[in-house]
């Protein structure tokens, strides 16, 4: 079982739009707190959460590969079967922002810093692409379509299996923990800079 992959960065969205649209009815319920955290900038933690917690899923990173697996079946010992499916596929990596909640967000005064704890990443589904596929047969029982779409419902399985494992590799989820920092971090800093705060730095962590 063989693979190859291309990694795929995923670009920043605007956020402005979603600070001023986050809803307004919480900020007034946050608890006071005195020095830096004035109005103006609880208003915009809050509403920076809120609107981070109404996009459900951030998608931080996508991990292209492709799976290459075989299979052989026997039949009375004496007819054979082999099917070997190179098919690519793709996986996305999430964060699930239902979780962030103003909890997670902290402020300290003195180093100008504002900490964001993040929920973890999450593996969306494989999306394969079985028009790029190809599958090559052999052996008399390949001569019975319904044994090759049985090979094939078999391999997709094992190409799962495959790509499951490669996307779970140390080194793109570590892609994708970074960029989800980066992200989330432009996502605080933008609003706090667009009220005059540009000094004030956003550290986030796993």
């Amino acid at each position: 079982m063989t693979s190859r992959f291309a990694l795929v960065g995923i670009p920043l969205a605007a956020f402005g739009l979603g600070y001023w649209i986050a809803p307004k009815e919480q900020l007034d319920t946050v608890v006071e707190h005195t020095g830096f955290l004035q109005k103006d900038t609880k208003k915009v933690l809050s509403a920076t959460v809120e609107s981070l917690r109404n996009e459900n899923k951030l998608l931080v990173f996508a991990y292209k590969g492709t799976a290459r697996v075989r299979i052989e079946r026997t039949k009375f010992w004496v007819f054979g079967a082999t099917q070997e499916l190179i098919v690519p596929g793709v996986v996305n990596y999430y964060l699930d922002l239902s979780k962030l909640s103003l909890a997670d967000v902290t402020y300290d005064d003195k180093a100008k810093l504002v900490r964001v704890k993040l929920p973890p990443i999450v593996m969306g589904d494989i999306a394969f692409q079985p028009e790029l596929a190809t599958a090559i047969n052999g052996g008399v029982l390949t001569y019975s379509q319904a044994q090759v779409d049985e090979l094939l419902k078999a391999n997709y399985a094992s190409a799962r299996r495959a790509m499951t494992a490669q996307a779970q590799g140390q080194s793109f989820v570590e892609v994708a923990r970074r960029q989800a920092v980066a992200n989330v971090q432009s996502y605080f800093e933008i609003p706090l800079r667009i009220v005059g705060q540009p000094d004030v730095k956003v550290a986030a962590t796993f």
